[in-house]
């Protein structure tokens, strides 16, 4: 990982922020597997800080449960079982569906045109057979609904919880078809917001993001590459 904007002098306000988004990334990616032991030293040296921030970022991320601080082994990227991941992706369906009813009440036109935006980025990313960056255009897409639900709170809860699915929704993006799946899933939803239908917006936006059935079995199938140690 390039780790270059990290070796000029940050603000020590944002440091351990910043920390924490790039060692979160890393998880996200793959880089630190489920299990793997994050070692602050060894951090330390690769971002060139000293092990202050970086244990604040741990800190951070242990609060989000996306790692797990453990007496005498220290810190390690959580491992998450097939029931838990269930429950967990049940729990952010109903987040995404509260979060896409209100939106769809009431977002207005600027925010309508942001979403279209959004979706189109999504529509490059699948065209271009890039399921890493439709990944990306595919958080920003699902940002639009959460901050058009002009509900702070349940717009955090909801982040919350997306942060810490994020690799097990990268990995789902890898699935043959999927992106184009998920576009076309996204395509209903957009027009479902716009057209101020809550209740099919509610109902589209479970059935995106439940996991049940053949999309749960190619992820559990996918989950050795995710849990497979580095070397």
């Amino acid at each position: 990982m390039n780790t270059t904007f990290l070796q000029h002098p940050l603000p020590t306000k944002n440091r351990s922020e910043i920390l924490r988004e790039a060692i979160e990334e890393m998880i996200a990616v793959g880089t630190l597997r489920p299990g793997h032991h994050l070692d602050e030293t060894e951090l330390a040296k690769q971002f060139g800080v000293s092990r202050t921030p970086i244990r604040e970022a741990l800190i951070q991320l242990a609060s989000m449960g996306i790692i797990v601080m453990r007496p005498r082994r220290g810190a390690v990227v959580a491992e998450t079982g097939p029931q838990q991941l269930i429950e967990m992706f049940e729990v952010m369906a109903e987040f995404e569906a509260m979060c896409g009813r209100l939106a769809a009440r009431r977002m207005s036109a600027l925010e309508h045109s942001a979403l279209l935006a959004a979706h189109q980025a999504c529509k490059e990313a699948r065209d271009a057979a890039d399921p890493d960056q439709y990944f990306y255009m595919n958080e920003a897409f699902h940002e639009q609904i959460y901050a058009g639900s002009r509900n702070t709170f349940l717009a955090e809860q909801a982040r919350s919880l997306h942060r810490r699915l994020r690799p097990y929704r990268r990995l789902q993006l890898r699935v043959r078809d999927r992106t184009k799946v998920s576009y076309d899933e996204h395509e209903q939803i957009v027009q479902a917001i716009i057209a101020g239908n809550s209740d099919l917006t509610v109902e589209l936006l479970r059935q995106h993001i439940t996991i049940q059935g053949q999309r749960f079995a190619d992820l559990i199938a996918s989950l050795p590459l995710l849990n497979e140690k580095t070397a």
